[in-house]
């Protein structure tokens, strides 16, 4: 941070209307591009005295959040150094706003029944959203999928100056690394810390531990509350989707063929939502709406509902899959989500209950049995520790060794087979001396990362080995120069392909015989074209590696 951007006080400009930087002035920088899109499309661009409930909302989220007063106090003199005339004469920054702040999580759109995307007088995406405006979410080509949350290590030890020593010694007492060695002592051996950072909560979590919110799903029935809590969906989507019908909304969040899970804080406060549909027969569910309220952003809700809503579509329905259509703007938040652009579902299960919507792209999610999915973390932190476990028994790389006294000593050079950990590790000096051969190609990395990405494809099952001659007995007749998976793969171990473009041609003989023997319509023509493109992918990715 440049010294112009501290004020005399001792706090950071944004602190008092200066420059904003960093997530709060991207947020308010799409809330203004969206208010004048608005504005465009009413042709009220020009008229300031022009308003309505949209374009007031708009400007409410251009206008710098409140800071607290205790943050705007003077500050307490940085490191025994005061500050003048804006400017610091030490380097330590003063409290305030960190520009990289946690990142927001991205926004997100799901077209509805209209194969029209962006119109201002049809219907409208969908949006979930996990910490910036859903009024604002889009925008083209300023909406970034953000890195994941970052992480708290587990531990943490004061320092002072970047020493790296703890602060809490007794005066005068040495740390462990300062203890002075003797030449011949023992040296001793300490084990890395193996546990995982542990990821910090989000406030959704908390709130909802803490009883501040909970999770309601709901229907039409007729009841007092859920005609209070479907009013409050309706309420929300309408004012988040400002370009789709009113009347279209809420026809589908009404219709009783339609269930809504909602964040609900009391009194029946609706902080955001997901309407879907069942389809129990066919074990799918679509998503239709989405969506978080623009004042309870940034907390991590859009991701925690979806994961309550796939525990409880796992534990109260016969539904396995997830359907729904997103914009370009929203695929970066599906996938995140556990959502797919590979539909495996067979198109004959929802085609015709859901609609094909143009410039839509139909993303997939399927929930994997028996898993808690608000216990991921700790599902994976589990999995983590087995597996650093099972290293540690064929490995050494745990093993911290001391730093060497010798060269304290006064020696000039040291034996390497005497340092701790160099003979366990398997070293031997002639390892320097004799020159490396390279066993194989220069291209059997690329070949062979490609031979086990196609096998491993849910579309390899028809290649994996040579067609059986008593199952089909006049394939060989039409097919002279056969090939398959085993046989590609046994080829790069024998370094056959002296080139990309020999393993090439090889594995395209295994899609050409098939469409050759094979009618296009057949699951067997089907699958060698979905191969194919993960193959041209693969192969793609390599040459321009």
């Amino acid at each position: 941070m440049g010294r112009v951007d501290i004020c005399a006080c001792g706090h950071k400009l944004s602190l008092h209307g200066g420059p904003w930087t960093g997530d709060e002035f991207e947020r308010r920088l799409r809330a203004a591009f969206r208010r004048d899109e608005l504005l465009q499309d009413k042709g009220k661009l020009l008229d300031f005295e022009y308003d309505d409930e949209d374009i007031a909302s708009l400007r409410k989220q251009i206008v710098p959040r409140v800071i607290p007063e205790e943050d705007l106090k003077p500050a307490e003199p940085v490191n025994g150094h005061h500050v003048a005339n804006g400017i610091s004469h030490d380097s330590a920054e003063p409290n305030g706003i960190t520009p990289n702040g946690e990142a927001p999580e991205q926004a997100m759109g799901v077209p509805m029944e209209n194969g029209d995307l962006g119109s201002a007088n049809k219907h409208e995406h969908t949006d979930i959203n996990g910490d910036i405006d859903l009024d604002v979410a889009r925008e083209p080509k300023r909406i970034k999928i953000e890195a994941e949350d970052e992480q708290e290590p587990t531990a943490t030890t004061s320092t002072i100056n970047g020493d790296g020593h703890a602060v809490d010694q007794e005066a005068g007492e040495l740390s462990d690394s300062e203890q002075i060695q003797e030449p011949n002592a023992p040296q001793q051996v300490q084990e890395e810390e193996d546990e995982a950072p542990i990821k910090k909560e989000k406030p959704a979590v908390i709130e909802e531990r803490q009883g501040l919110i909970e999770f309601r799903v709901f229907t039409n029935d007729g009841s007092r509350d859920s005609m209070i809590l479907l009013t409050g969906m309706k309420n929300l989507f309408q004012k988040q989707l400002p370009k789709m019908p009113r009347e279209y909304i809420a026809r589908l969040v009404y219709d009783r063929n339609h269930y809504s899970m909602a964040i609900v804080k009391a009194p029946l406060i609706v902080l955001g939502g997901i309407t879907y549909r069942p389809f129990n027969h066919r074990k799918f569910a679509e998503i239709v709406f989405c969506a978080i309220t623009s004042t309870e952003q940034v907390k991590g809700y859009g991701s925690h509902l979806m994961n309550h809503l796939k525990d409880y579509i796992s534990e109260n329905t016969d539904v396995q899959h997830f359907l729904t259509y997103a914009d370009n703007y929203a695929i970066g938040y599906f996938k995140k989500q556990g959502f797919t652009k590979d539909i495996t579902l067979d198109r004959s299960i929802w085609m015709g209950y859901i609609k094909d919507y143009e410039g839509g792209t139909i993303m997939q999610c399927t929930m994997v049995p028996r898993v808690k999915y608000l216990e991921v973390n700790s599902l994976l932190q589990t999995q983590r520790r087995a597996v650093i476990t099972k290293i540690k028994e064929v490995s050494k790389s745990h093993i911290i060794y001391p730093g060497l006294q010798d060269f304290k000593n006064g020696a000039k050079e040291v034996d390497p087979m005497t340092v701790p950990g160099i003979k366990e590790s398997g070293w031997d000096p002639l390892m320097d001396i004799t020159p490396r051969v390279p066993v194989h190609g220069p291209h059997y990395n690329a070949m062979k990362h490609i031979v086990a990405e196609l096998i491993k494809d849910a579309s390899s099952w028809p290649f994996l080995h040579p067609v059986d001659v008593e199952a089909v007995t006049d394939y060989y007749s039409y097919i002279k120069d056969p090939m398959d998976l085993s046989t590609l793969e046994s080829n790069v171990d024998a370094d056959v392909y002296e080139s990309l473009d020999d393993f090439a041609r090889d594995c395209r003989k295994i899609f050409d015989n098939c469409r050759l023997y094979n009618g296009e319509s057949t699951p067997y023509v089907k699958c060698a074209n979905k191969l194919e493109k993960v193959f041209k992918d693969k192969l793609k990715e390599w040459k321009e590696a």
